[in-house]
C-alpha cells in the first residue's frame, strides 16, 4: 500500500501547498514576519488543496488520526515554510532528529568509543568473580567457618549473574540500554560497599548475591549492545574483543587481588572495586548512548508527534494526509471530506514498530508505543528453557560452554589450594599464576579475529552458521589439553610452571568456545538469539557456582590426578559437539522450527 497522499494547510490569508510549498493565493500582511517548518509525507500523486476557508468549524486539532509505522529509512518529507499572520502565536520550532540515527549507521569512532566502554565494564564485571578466590582464606579466619562456608559467595554471585538476564535482558530491550547500565550500575557499586563494610558472613552471601545481579548486565547486556551496533558479518572482532575482556577481568581480578589482600587486607579488593565501578558508572552516564534501534525509533516518534501536537494546538497544521475512505475502515473518529473530492484529511502521528509488527500498513487504531511488559516477561522466562529442552544446538552449546565454564571457576578456586599446598605459595604468588588467564585470553583474540579475516579473503568459509565452528574445531582440544596438563603436573617433581602455563592453556580453549557459542547461537536464531543466549548464560553461572563447592571434596578423594583425569574426559567429549555440527550442524537446523523460521524471515527482509 502507498504511503497516504499529501494535502495542504492554508491560514486564512495563505494557502500553501505542503508537497512543494507554492502559494495558491496570496493575501499575506507581512512577508518579513518569522515562518515555520514542517514536514509532509511524499505522494505517489498530486497532493489534494485543502482550504480551511471550506471548512471554517474544523481546526486542524479535529482531524481524525492516521499512524504510520515509522523505521530509520522512512523519509521525513523536506521542511516547507508557513507564513503567519502578526496576531498568530509564534508556532514551535522542529526537534532535531540528529539523535535518533541508526545504530548500524554509526562512524566506526563512535562505535568503537562504545566498544571500549563496554568492553570495560565488562571486564569489571569478570573482576570481581576472579578477585574473590583469593580472599577466601582470611575471610574465613575472621568469621571461623570453613572455606566452603566463604565459597558460597560465589556460588551466590553467579545464580544473581544468570537469573538475573531473564529480567533485564527483555526490560533493556523494551526501555533501552541505558537506563538498565546507569541503575545496575549504581547498584553495583552499592552492593560492592557492602561486601566491604558488611560485618557478618550472611549480609556478605546477600550482598554478594546482589553484585551478582547487577554486574551481569555489563556481560549480557554488552553482547545485546554489539548486536545493536554491528551486522552479524562484521560481529566477529567486537565479540572477540568483549570474550577477551571477559577472561581477562577474570584472571585480572585474581591477580590483583592476591596482591591487595595480601598487603591491605581482604575488604580493601572490595573497595579498590567500588572505585573502579564509581567511576566506569560516571563515564557511562556522561558518555554512553542509548545503543537499543526500537527505542530510538520510539523517541523519534514521540519527538515528530509532540512538535505536531504544539502546531496543531497553535491552529497551525501538523503533518495531513489524504485515505481512501475504504482504507480508513473502523474509524472512531468523525473524518473530514476535502471539497470537491472522495478523500478523507487525516492527522498523521508516528509509531515504532514492534518486535513482530507488520511495518507497511497505516491503521487508524493507535499501536502500542511500547511491549506489553507482563508478556514481555512471560516469553523471556518461559522461552529460553523451551529452547534449551527443544532445540538440540542450544542443549548441547548450553553444556559445551556450561562445562567449560565451570572448568574456569574450577581454577579460581583451585589455583590456591593446589600451589599452597603443593607449592607453598603465598596469596600473593597464588593470585600471579592467574595471569596464566590473562595471558590466554590475549594470544587467543588476535588469532581468532585474524583466522575469520584471512578465511573469508580466500573464499574458505561457506555462508551459513557452520563457519564460525571451523577454527573452534581444533582449537578447543585445548581445554581438556589443559585440564590433563594441571592435573598430571601438580605435584613437588614438578616445576610450578608448568601447571601455571596449563592454566593458559585451557584458557585458550575456554576462550574458543565462549566466542562460537555467541556467535553461533546469534546467526541461528536471530531475534530469538537473546533467548538462546539467555539459556546457556544461566546454565553455564548455574553450574561454574556449584564447582568450586565440590572442588575440595573432589581432590580429597580422588586426588589432582584422578579429578584431573575425569574433568579433562568430560571435556574432550564435549570438544565433539563444534565438529558434529559443521558436519551435520544444516541438517540439525532443517529440523528446527525456530531456525528455519529465521530462514525465512531473513530471505524476506533480503
Amino acid at each position: 500500500m502507498a504511503i497516504p497522499e499529501t494535502v495542504s494547510r492554508s491560514h486564512s490569508d495563505i494557502t500553501l501547498d505542503l508537497s512543494t510549498g507554492n502559494k495558491v493565493g496570496d493575501h499575506s500582511r507581512d512577508d518579513s514576519l518569522p515562518s515555520i517548518s514542517s514536514a509532509t509525507l511524499e505522494s505517489e500523486k498530486a497532493p489534494a488543496i485543502w482550504r480551511l476557508e471550506d471548512t471554517p468549524n474544523i481546526g486542524p486539532a479535529s482531524l481524525p488520526i492516521l499512524y504510520q509505522f515509522l523505521d530509520f529509512d522512512t523519509h521525513i518529507p523536506s521542511p516547507v515554510s508557513y507564513s503567519r499572520k502578526s496576531d498568530a502565536p509564534i508556532p514551535p520550532e522542529p526537534p532535531s532528529l540528529s539523535a535518533f540515527t541508526s545504530p548500524f549507521s554509526w562512524s566506526s569512532v563512535h562505535k568503537s568509543c562504545i566498544l571500549v566502554i563496554s568492553c570495560v565494564g565488562t571486564f569489571l564485571a569478570a573482576f570481581t568473580s576472579g578477585a574473590y578466590s583469593p580472599s577466601v582464606q582470611q575471610m574465613a579466619s575472621e568469621w571461623h567457618v570453613s572455606t566452603v562456608a566463604v565459597l558460597v559467595g560465589v556460588t551466590t554471585f553467579t545464580t544473581g549473574f544468570g537469573l538475573a538476564p531473564m529480567v533485564l535482558a527483555p526490560f533493556s530491550e523494551a526501555n533501552g540500554r541505558y537506563p538498565v547500565f546507569l541503575w545496575s550500575g549504581l547498584l553495583f557499586a552499592f552492593c560492592q560497599a557492602s561486601c566491604a563494610y558488611t560485618k557478618s558472613l550472611a549480609g556478605f552471601l546477600v550482598a554478594r548475591f546482589f553484585v551478582g545481579v547487577s554486574s551481569s548486565v555489563f556481560s549480557t547486556n554488552v553482547g545485546g549492545v554489539l548486536s545493536d551496533i554491528y551486522h552479524a558479518p562484521d560481529r566477529n572482532a567486537p565479540m572477540a574483543y568483549f570474550c577477551a575482556f571477559a577472561l581477562a577481568g577474570t584472571g585480572s581480578g585474581s591477580v590483583v587481588g592476591g596482591f591487595v589482600g595480601q598487603a591491605l587486607g581482604w575488604r580493601w579488593i572490595f573497595w579498590l572495586q567500588v572505585i573502579f565501578d564509581g567511576l566506569l558508572l560516571l563515564v557511562m552516564a556522561a558518555w554512553f548512548p542509548e545503543t537499543r534501534g526500537s527505542v530510538l525509533l520510539r523517541r523519534k516518534a514521540q519527538a515528530l508527534n509532540r512538535w505536531y501536537e504544539e502546531l496543531e494546538k497553535n491552529g497551525y497544521p501538523g503533518l495531513l494526509s489524504t485515505q481512501s475512505p475504504t482504507d480508513a475502515n473502523n474509524s472512531t473518529s468523525t473524518p473530514v471530506s476535502t471539497p470537491g473530492t472522495s478523500s478523507v484529511v487525516y492527522r498523521i502521528r508516528w509509531r515504532a514498530p514492534l518486535d513482530g509488527d507488520s511495518p507497511t500498513l497505516p491503521t487508524l487504531d493507535a499501536p502500542p508505543e511500547k511491549p506489553n511488559f507482563v508478556e514481555l516477561m512471560r516469553v523471556s522466562l518461559i522461552r529460553p528453557f523451551y529452547l534449551l529442552f527443544t532445540e538440540p544446538v542450544v542443549f548441547w552449546f548450553s553444556a559445551w560452554i556450561s562445562f567449560s565454564w565451570a572448568v574456569l571457576y574450577l581454577n579460581l578456586a583451585s589455583i590456591p589450594i593446589v600451589f599452597r599446598s603443593v607449592y607453598g605459595f603465598t596469596p600473593a604468588q597464588c593470585g600471579a599464576v592467574f595471569s596464566g588467564i590473562v595471558i590466554g585470553a590475549i594470544i587467543s583474540t588476535p588469532l581468532f579475529i585474524l583466522q575469520e579475516r584471512v578465511a573469508k579473503r580466500r573464499g574458505w568459509l561457506p555462508d551459513s552458521p557452520e563457519a564460525r565452528l571451523y577454527f573452534v574445531c581444533p582449537a578447543a582440544l585445548f581445554m581438556p589439553v589443559g585440564i590433563f596438563i594441571f592435573a598430571w603436573t601438580s605435584r613437588e617433581t614438578v616445576s610450578w610452571a608448568v601447571p601455571a602455563v596449563a592454566v593458559g592453556i585451557s584458557t585458550i580453549g575456554i576462550y574458543g568456545i565462549y566466542l562460537a557459542t555467541f556467535n553461533y547461537l546469534a546467526d541461528t536464531y536471530h531475534c530469538y538469539a537473546s533467548s538462546a543466549i539467555a539459556a546457556q548464560s544461566c546454565c553455564r553461572n548455574l553450574l561454574g557456582g556449584v564447582f568450586p563447592l565440590v572442588i575440595q571434596r573432589m581432590y580429597g578423594t580422588m586426588g589432582y590426578g584422578g579429578a584431573g583425569s575425569l574433568l579433562g574426559g568430560i571435556a574432550l567429549l564435549l570438544s565433539a559437539v563444534p565438529w558434529v555440527l559443521v558436519v551435520w550442524g544444516e541438517r540439525i537446523r532443517a529440523r528446527s522450527i525456530f531456525a528455519q523460521g529465521m530462514v525465512v524471515l531473513e530471505k524476506r527482509e533480503h
